[in-house]
């Protein structure tokens, strides 16, 4: 039967001839070796070019990572051997090495040593641990020396294969092969080591179109592949794979069994002709170089062929051969005694079990573990799991387990039959009602996935008919106990539920539709929007892994990511799920290395999350107490995410978690203690602070000014402060506020502050103190003028360095007091505000005058003391002083009148008693009062006006006294100007009356001389 590997396309090239390829064992990187002298290094995940080097002019004709170092060598027609860095693409050696071509180089697997074969028909070794000398030289050749492979079941041997037709074997401590072997009619170009131990064979390709394989104990011939149509220029065994390929100037690569020697597929991209070809056992990866570029391939998938059972069992497949571990204990303790961390790699001792007689694709254990199949090669056998002894085989395209009997299985023999088996006995065959069944499931029902992109399921036990839903499942996953399964398809996975009694009642009663199944079978419950790899049931919890990497899983829809896993260069899971142990609360994963590691995932944690979301609450609260306080903040987190913020709260240990559990509630007093507890040593950290922020933020909008006020001090919020400050009226806050913030160097704060309570001196001072001279300056003469002349000397000065011109036309009041207009009343109006400013400090202003105090704030006070006194200016002349009570009171008649007015009708009204006299006595004198408050009043109106105006009239003087001033200066230079005016007019004159004297004074030459 064929290996059936399903061959992918991961990079098609196109280059200059490429005459040598390599893969890198841990890198998705292909190394190519081109004509044109360069080499190149591609990633065939991405399919893009990662490192590119320029070597020479002439054909570089073999290039080989050697990882260990990170570099790669390599060998071209110039003689010579270079050596680089491949990450830094540093030059780490470039020397001559042989008298003609090098053809190839080969890296030792574990010593310093490169073997390099050349067209003078020798071989050397050069030691990189001493400087790359050469340390070995062999001859015994008698024609270009093609390539040389160490022997990797014994390293100290190697063979090279020679246009002399022979294969020689040498070893390093000798100058002579060992023996020669021969065979071949024309010249061999490549030759390659069996990889494993098993067979001690050696592959040879050469001119005569054949591939040999040689027995190197008996020096014969086992056998001769035929098929190619022209020269034989690579061949190789694939490390991983039971296949020989050959690479040939016809252009094809050819692939072989290699244990049948079958001919499997012949590979032709048109390429012209095949030079190279690479693998490496880290991967089903093949490379393959051509005229025209370099592909890669993989062959088949390279997930692990692996199965675990319920007790820890595992079962592996490494090639041909079967291996087995036992992985029960061994994540709960190190050799220390510490549990092993989680996603460590499990220290797993393998035991060999024995070689499959087929290549193994699949592998899998029965429900109780006892059986283990292993199908592969359109194969199945059927082995005892602990002694690999064989129960059953036979020919088989799939392979299933029941998911109840112990020997019950099923197989799909061709694409329309499938035959069911119970203890390891043929009870019945079943014709898929589909026209073509590509795949088949295993558990509780047998799945088989149609050609119509749907999957059928039949009954185990009567093969009837049970339902057909319209998806195309990769994977079918069945729970233990069988009222769930998850569809994996590409994109999306469906959870259905299985209603398994009302299947097993239509069995029974005929009520079986040979269209549509049984109908009520199976219930949509929930989707899964993840690309799933691989999955586990445990419980009513499902574990996955999803194609990115995350292990996640999912209760009753709601998805928890329990880590982020390695992923390969393209961004997908190198690992697959093994299975769950319940009694160590921890899954297992295996990766392509078959590396096993383990996370912990509590079970009682997840029968909490599976109890919660039936909504069985009892149940739930029943469960908490077995689970460890450890997972506590675990199983919070899945309340929230439920909505269930309360229990949540309750629940979580994490102090984080409360606390912002407790905001969202609005509990700000649970989220006040909790911050009052954090240690001293972390009161300061930039995350205890910003705790206090969003505690004082939520009391702010719980009106809880007190608390707010508390958390924005302790998280020195003094935004938080101000604007709270400001709107409640905190004038005592706003003052320390000010002190605090500047204290704190938050200057803008601090100005702010400081000027919302009137001290305009701070303000002006943190202009100073900032080197904001500008600003104070105008600051300064707007709310303090008195200070002006200070600042602006200070910003004079300041000005110089940068410019004495600019500085020099800086005015001062002191200078140039008509630049600065009504600057005589502005300092009165900073006395009126210094006083009114104490006033207010030791009295306040009562809350009850806003109505009316909310309108000084556009009042001009400049304008309005103009205003006074133009009015006042304009007025009659006040009304004399009032006398004292013991004289007589002189008041102007209409006052007389008011009071006449007064009096009589108080002598009117019916004087009831003593009590009325005194009370209208009082009245009276509280009138007179307001008389004589209002007369005092207009009398400092009158005053103040007097003085303004008379500093107004002296200010008019001055300004007049400066003009005229001004105005003799000007006569002055104007005077001083005629005069000089004067004198240049004379000296032209005089200066004209020389000239004419002179000649007159003439010799006579003047007017001939031309």
């Amino acid at each position: 039967m064929p290996l059936r590997l399903d061959i992918k396309k991961k990079l098609s090239a196109s280059s200059e001839r490429v005459k040598s390829v390599d893969i890198h064992p841990t890198e998705t990187w292909a190394l190519t070796a081109l004509y044109n002298g360069h080499v190149m290094i591609w990633d065939y995940e991405t399919g893009t070019v990662s490192k590119s080097f320029e070597l020479s002019d002439l054909p570089v004709r073999c290039a080989k990572f050697i990882p260990r170092k990170q570099w790669f060598i390599s060998a071209s027609d110039d003689m010579r051997l270079r050596v680089y860095n491949y990450n830094t693409m540093e030059k780490i050696k470039e020397f001559e090495a042989h008298q003609d071509y090098i053809r190839c180089v080969e890296v030792h697997p574990s010593l310093p040593y490169i073997l390099s074969c050349s067209d003078d028909m020798t071989i050397k070794i050069w030691d990189w641990d001493h400087g790359f000398d050469c340390t070995q030289f062999f001859e015994g050749h008698s024609h270009y020396v093609m390539q040389v492979k160490f022997n990797p079941k014994d390293s100290n041997t190697f063979a090279s294969g020679s246009l002399d037709r022979s294969i020689k074997v040498w070893g390093l401590g000798s100058p002579t092969p060992h023996y020669t072997l021969e065979g071949h009619e024309r010249g061999v170009n490549c030759i390659d080591y069996y990889p494993s131990g098993d067979k001690p064979y050696i592959l040879s390709g050469a001119d005569d179109k054949t591939v040999k394989i040689w027995d190197y104990q008996t020096k014969s011939i086992v056998h001769s592949l035929e098929g190619h149509t022209h020269n034989i220029c690579a061949v190789l065994f694939h490390p991983k794979l039971p296949i020989i390929a050959s690479a040939s100037e016809d252009g094809t690569v050819r692939l072989w069994q290699s244990t049948t020697y079958r001919a499997e597929t012949t590979l032709n991209y048109g390429m012209e002709r095949a030079w190279a070809l690479a693998a490496t056992k880290e991967s089903n990866t093949l490379a393959c170089g051509f005229d025209e570029g370099c592909v890669v391939i993989e062959l088949g998938s390279d997930d692990p062929v692996a199965s675990m059972d319920n007790t820890g069992k595992i079962v592996w497949a490494k090639n041909n051969e079967i291996q087995t571990a036992n992985i029960r204990g061994l994540a709960s303790g190190s050799s220390d005694g510490e549990p092993f961390p989680d996603g460590e790699n499990l220290p797993v001792i393998p035991r060999d079990l024995g070689a499959c007689e087929l290549y193994p694709q699949m592998l899998k254990h029965n429900c109780n573990g006892r059986f283990v199949a292993v199908c592969g090669d359109g194969e199945f056998i059927i082995y005892t799991s602990q002694a690999l002894r064989n129960k059953a085989f036979g020919q088989a395209l799939d392979f299933v387990w029941s998911g109840s009997g112990t020997g019950d299985y099923a197989i799909r023999e061709s694409i329309s039959r499938v035959k069911v088996f119970s203890n390891f006995k043929e009870k019945k065959v079943i014709k898929p009602a589909t026209s073509s069944s590509e795949a088949m499931f295993g558990g509780y029902l047998i799945g088989i996935k149609g050609g119509d992109d749907s999957v059928l399921f039949y009954d185990w036990d009567s093969g009837e008919f049970v339902s057909k839903i319209d998806v195309a499942p990769s994977q079918v996953h069945w729970n233990d106990g069988g009222n769930l399964v998850c569809l994996s398809c590409k994109d999306t996975a469906y959870v259905l539920q299985y209603n398994a009694q009302a299947v097993a009642s239509a069995i029974a009663m005929g009520q079986v539709s040979p269209e549509s199944g049984i109908e009520g079978s199976f219930d949509l419950l929930y989707e899964i929007n993840e690309t799933i790899t691989s999955g586990k049931w445990v419980g009513d919890c499902f574990i996955f892994l999803n194609n990115s990497g995350r292990l996640n899983y999912s209760v009753g829809g709601n998805i928890q990511t329990l880590v982020h896993l390695d992923t390969s260069s393209a961004g997908t899971t190198k690992h697959s799920i093994l299975g769950y142990l319940a009694k160590e609360d921890r899954v297992y994963v295996i990766d392509k290395m078959l590396n096993v590691s383990s996370y912990s995932v509590m079970l009682a944690v997840l029968q909490y999350q599976t109890a919660v979301m039936r909504g069985d609450f009892d149940a739930a609260n029943e469960l908490l107490a077995s689970i460890p306080e450890t997972e506590y903040t675990t199983v919070a987190r899945f309340l929230e995410s439920q909505g269930f913020k309360e229990e949540a709260l309750a629940v979580t240990v994490d102090p984080d978690h409360k606390f912002d559990l407790a905001l969202e509630l609005g509990h700000v007093d649970v989220a006040h203690t909790l911050v009052n507890e954090i240690e001293d040593e972390e009161k300061e950290s930039t995350e205890s602070m910003a705790k206090w922020k969003r505690l004082s933020d939520a009391a702010l909008q719980d009106s809880n000014f007190e608390l707010c006020e508390a958390a924005s001090i302790a998280s020195n919020d003094y935004a938080g402060l101000l604007l709270m400050y400001s709107a409640i009226g905190n004038l005592d806050g706003m003052e320390t506020l000010a002190k605090s913030a500047e204290a704190d160097g938050k200057t803008n704060i601090a100005f702010t502050a400081h000027f919302l309570t009137g001290n305009v001196e701070a303000c002006t001072n943190i202009l100073i103190e900032t080197n904001r001279l500008p600003e104070a300056a105008f600051f300064v003469r707007t709310y303090l003028p008195s200070r002006t002349d200070e600042i602006v000397k200070l910003w004079k000065e300041d000005l110089t360095k940068v410019s004495s011109s600019a500085a020099e036309s800086l005015a001062t009041p002191a200078v140039q007091k008509n630049m600065f207009e009504d600057y005589d009343i502005a300092l009165k109006v900073e006395e009126m505000f210094m006083a009114q400013r104490n006033v207010s400090k030791v009295n306040g202003i009562p809350s009850s005058e806003y109505l009316t105090a909310k309108d000084d704030i556009d009042l001009n006070l400049i304008e309005l003391i103009k205003s006074q006194a133009s009015a006042a200016a304009a007025a009659p002349p006040s009304p004399p002083p009032v006398a004292a009570p013991e004289e007589k009171m002189e008041i102007d008649v209409g006052e007389a009148d008011v009071v006449d007015d007064e009096v009589e009708a108080e002598e009117e009204t019916e004087s009831g008693g003593a009590a009325d006299d005194a009370m209208a006595a009082q009245e009276e004198e509280r009138k007179l009062k307001e008389l004589e408050e209002e007369r005092k009043r207009m009398e400092e109106e009158a005053a103040k006006a007097a003085a303004i105006q008379k500093a107004e009239e002296e200010a008019a003087a001055a300004m007049a006294a400066k003009q005229a001033e001004e105005e003799a200066a000007a006569a002055a230079i104007a005077a001083k100007k005629a005069e000089e005016e004067a004198l240049a007019a004379k000296q032209a004159e005089e200066a004209t009356a020389a000239a004419a004297a002179a000649e007159e004074e003439d010799d006579g030459f003047g007017d001939d001389w031309d």
